[in-house]
């Protein structure tokens, strides 16, 4: 098989992992991102910059980001709905990209956002917009790219041509999320080829959930198909509080249990997994219950960690 050699990990913990949390204190939300950059984590998605009245959790993300330390090497985002968002994040400065979103599909669109997915291409054109013109570059992230909890299957085609127009207007990528878990191999394996044949150019990146337990399976199934850059959170954390109840607490890929199934295949990623052991542990402190990470749940005496359970 032809396995990227390196993979790139994009930690979306501090975001997406809490987004559906009681609210943390700010001090908090920032020591977890420094504990994450502390695990060489190349890229993290710090904050988002939305409605502290739609996401609670989300609220003072200008001062959890100041309270930040930051280090150069590491690429932070800011997850951003909107023109006035995108100004809020570029006012708070220091991000190396800002993370748009729309959904591939006019469901989960309207639950999410209250908006068609017309309508929301407005409002990444406009994040598209406002950034350029600080010189910062804009991901989409296109939520449901392989199922809609309300609507069911998303045609390949409408994934695509959602990804096309956010090209057009100057995206320098896309994310592609199975926001409640639902895809599988065969949906990987038909949507990644199409999408680098109509945009070869385009940076990609894989946000899998592990609802129905298949997250390290489609993983493997993404890098068969040349997908070297992928989103995990860690401890598991996260899913999205607009999906019906059909994500929860098992919504995201555990960042640790990504990086020790890499490491075990032999595919590097820079990240220090013990680092991230021992995030994962701590996490359950702070938020006040169990998080669905495995990895460090366990021993794995080629690495000398010995479970703490």
């Amino acid at each position: 098989m032809d396995l990227p050699r390196r993979v790139t990990i994009r930690e979306v913990g501090p975001r997406d992992g809490l987004q559906a949390e009681a609210p943390l204190p700010v001090h908090q939300r920032a020591g977890l991102i420094d504990m994450l950059t502390g695990a060489n984590l190349p890229k993290i998605e710090a904050v988002s910059f939305v409605s502290p009245k739609a996401v609670p959790a989300m609220a003072d993300a200008a001062e959890v980001w100041r309270l930040v330390r930051r280090r150069p090497e590491v690429s932070y985002s800011a997850l951003v709905p909107n023109r006035r968002g995108a100004e809020a994040a570029l006012e708070a400065g220091g991000f190396a990209s800002l993370q748009a979103f729309v959904s591939a599909s006019d469901g989960y669109n309207t639950h999410n956002l209250g908006k068609t997915v017309e309508e929301s291409l407005g409002d990444v054109r406009d994040v598209v917009d406002a950034a350029a013109a600080a010189g910062v570059p804009v991901e989409v992230s296109i939520s449901c790219a392989f199922g809609d909890p309300y609507g069911g299957e998303v045609p390949v085609e409408l994934v695509v041509s959602v990804a096309e127009r956010v090209a057009e207007f100057g995206a320098a990528g896309v994310s592609l999320g199975d926001t409640t878990g639902m895809t599988n191999p065969r949906k990987v394996w038909e949507l990644i080829p199409l999408l680098r044949e109509r945009l070869p150019g385009l940076q990609l990146n894989l946000h899998f959930h592990d609802s129905r337990g298949a997250a390290l399976a489609n993983v493997v199934a993404a890098m068969e198909v040349g997908v070297d850059e992928f989103d995990a959170s860690v401890g598991g954390l996260g899913g999205s509080p607009f999906a019906g109840g059909q994500s929860g607490a098992n919504g995201n890929l555990a960042t640790e249990d990504l990086v020790a199934m890499l490491m075990g295949m032999g595919i590097q990623t820079g990240v220090d997994v013990m680092a991230l052991f021992t995030a994962a542990r701590m996490l359950e402190g702070l938020v006040g219950h169990a998080v669905p990470g495995r990895a460090w749940r366990t021993d794995y005496p080629e690495l000398g960690w010995a479970s703490p359970l």
